[in-house]
């Protein structure tokens, strides 16, 4: 059994090169690729096309990497609690491309599951149709939607063992596992990592054929993006 284990978030990394594409797995603030992002920044490298659901908040997250210019593009569903991408797109200084979010899912699955193409009646009619192919099937419109894939997909997951079989965790499993198989190059950093034959592989829900590069992360802030609480 082949062992991906690499020392650290930097070590992972190391050979994300200026300009790639990545894919950042999680929902919100939920399960996004922390200890990878933080050694993103520390490396410094820039012109990154970015595919994520969100684009975290101005403090953490992709919000970080925005912030000192790192990123080029944004892929995303939605975007709005974080100001500085709002400013940076309505200045001009950040490509953007918004995708219904059920579209971005599926064209993250395509890209795994090695479909190029598919219809979905989504963003028919709107700005989102300009420029794709449209097709009537009984009697109703569709769009053709490319599929996504990136040179690396940094996820994140609750639980793996060192072959890089992974098991998340509660909205952690949104756009994880289908960007784990979407990426050339899968890095996974998990809150516990345990030797091969741990896990139950009845709960395996990323098999370790798909990722490359596995570490056991630290210091998880796991931010809560909308905090609402009753007075005290």
């Amino acid at each position: 059994m082949i062992d991906k284990r690499v020392p650290d978030a930097d070590a992972a990394v190391a050979d994300i090169p200026n300009g790639a594409t990545l894919m950042l797995g999680g929902f919100g603030l939920c399960g996004i690729p922390e200890n990878c992002i933080a050694a993103l920044l520390r490396r410094g490298i820039t012109g990154l096309t970015c595919i994520s659901n969100n684009a975290g908040v101005d403090e953490f997250g992709l919000g970080l990497l925005l912030r000192q210019r790192q990123i080029r593009k944004m892929i995303s569903s939605y975007v709005g609690e974080n100001a500085e991408f709002e400013r940076q797109l309505l200045a001009g200084e950040l490509e953007v491309e918004l995708i219904p979010q059920g579209t971005l899912a599926e064209r993250i699955r395509a890209g795994g599951a090695g479909i190029p193409a598919f219809f979905t009646p989504a963003g028919y009619g709107t700005e989102v149709a300009q420029g794709k192919e449209v097709r009537e099937f009984d009697g109703k419109m569709y769009l053709m939607e490319r599929w996504l894939k990136a040179d690396f997909a940094l996820v994140k997951a609750w639980k793996g063992d060192t072959a890089g079989n992974l098991i998340y965790r509660g909205t952690a499993q949104n756009f994880n596992p289908m960007m784990a198989a979407a990426g050339k190059i899968t890095i996974a950093e998990v809150e516990e990592l345990v030797p091969v034959g741990e896990l139950d592989p009845n709960q395996v829900q990323t098999p370790g054929v798909y990722v490359q590069r596995i570490f056991k992360g630290k210091n998880y802030e796991k931010r809560i993006e909308q905090r609402t609480v009753r007075p005290a």
